[in-house]
């Protein structure tokens, strides 16, 4: 390691000096997904694990706003910008992974995710000195936001998604799907109320 840091140091260095604003870039970037990853496996774990802890009596009580029916691929179900369709095994049982258990488990891993992602992303990757308070204000707003974008399109597809795939491989497409699209909207979130240099 310490001899790739050796030769990698240098180069780096020389960049940087011939092209700024490329560097600036290319920096905020590698941060920026590493951090992201590390805290898309937060959530996974929260998707995963925390459904099952809060048990099948939340996984089949249904909280869903708005409510509209829809039949995709054969597949019918209620599509909500807020909450998940109870879901359920050919017997008619209920299955984990849906309801009021899986809205809670998404939105606190959620919400956790972004509460360590916060601080990385403010003091390493974009080095900003703002104001902290204002920050996190406009931080849990566009988080808010992203949450219902994500919802809304999330409930398009993962009752499909659930009637056709395990649930591993299910909670996997939710992590993904969600954390690549709210990566590249807060990327440029992060662009305008992170500005780089600002004085306290």
């Amino acid at each position: 390691m310490q001899q790739f840091m050796k030769w990698w140091e240098p180069k780096w260095q020389g960049f940087e000096t011939n092209h700024p604003e490329l560097a600036k870039w290319a920096y905020q970037i590698f941060y920026f997904f590493v951090f992201s990853m590390g805290v898309t496996i937060v959530q996974y774990l929260f998707f995963t694990f925390m459904p099952g802890i809060l048990g099948k009596e939340l996984a089949g009580t249904e909280f869903m706003w708005p409510q509209k029916e829809l039949n995709l691929f054969g597949v019918q179900f209620t599509w909500s910008l807020l909450g998940y369709n109870v879901l359920y095994d050919a017997s008619g049982a209920v299955l984990i992974g849906g309801g009021l258990g899986y809205f809670i488990s998404y939105e606190t891993g959620s919400f956790i995710a972004q509460c360590i992602n916060f601080p990385l992303q403010r003091n390493i990757t974009f080095k900003s000195h703002g104001n902290p308070a204002y920050q996190a204000m406009w931080y849990f707003i566009a988080w808010v936001l992203i949450s219902l974008i994500c919802n809304g399109f999330n409930n398009l597809w993962m009752p499909i998604a659930s009637a056709y795939v395990a649930p591993a491989v299910y909670n996997l497409l939710v992590t993904f799907i969600t954390g690549g699209v709210s990566m590249i909207i807060f990327f440029f979130v992060f662009k305008i109320i992170f500005p780089e240099g600002e004085k306290h």
